[in-house]
């Protein structure tokens, strides 16, 4: 059977086949428009600097934290203030039981604090005492990732 399509006769074939094929392009390009997925691939490194530092926090090596946070961490705040603020948290809120990723965005900064490449990942954090969203934000230096910042939010902290 023939369609007739403006000025072109198709078969009915052809026509099923082009809008199934406009509905499938249609379908892909409007997947990447949607609201911005979770990225779930964190890179090793970074992920082995955030577990180094959670692993830091829980066992109170707080000096440790900030000896081997960036420069940009040791400029926001002096030894007894970082040490006061991760006390005041582990109090408030006590271990971190699990997290899932809520965000990980990678930038490259060609200016501001956060110059060069940053990773800032963002978990949905449950601790002992309570839940909250919790954020790292590492910048790589000399090829090694390094803790700039460390937020979060949390009812409990209020």
């Amino acid at each position: 059977m023939w369609v007739k399509i403006g000025r072109t006769r198709l078969r009915r074939t052809e026509v099923v086949f082009q809008w199934l094929s406009t509905l499938l392009l249609l379908a892909i390009c409007l997947s990447g428009c949607g609201p911005r997925t979770e990225r779930r691939q964190i890179p090793p490194e970074v992920d082995t600097t955030i577990a180094s530092v959670s692993a830091d926090i829980a066992a109170e090596r707080y000096e440790k934290v900030y000896k081997e946070a960036s420069e940009l961490w040791r400029q926001d705040s002096s030894l007894e203030q970082s040490t006061s603020l991760l006390k005041t948290l582990k109090v408030k809120l006590g271990n971190v039981k699990h997290r899932t990723v809520h965000s990980a965005v990678e930038q490259e900064n060609s200016g501001g604090d956060l110059k060069g490449r940053v990773f800032i990942v963002t978990y949905r954090t449950t601790f002992e005492r309570g839940e909250g969203m919790e954020s790292f934000t590492l910048v790589e230096r000399n090829r090694e990732w390094l803790l700039a910042r460390y937020r979060i939010s949390s009812t409990q902290l209020q």
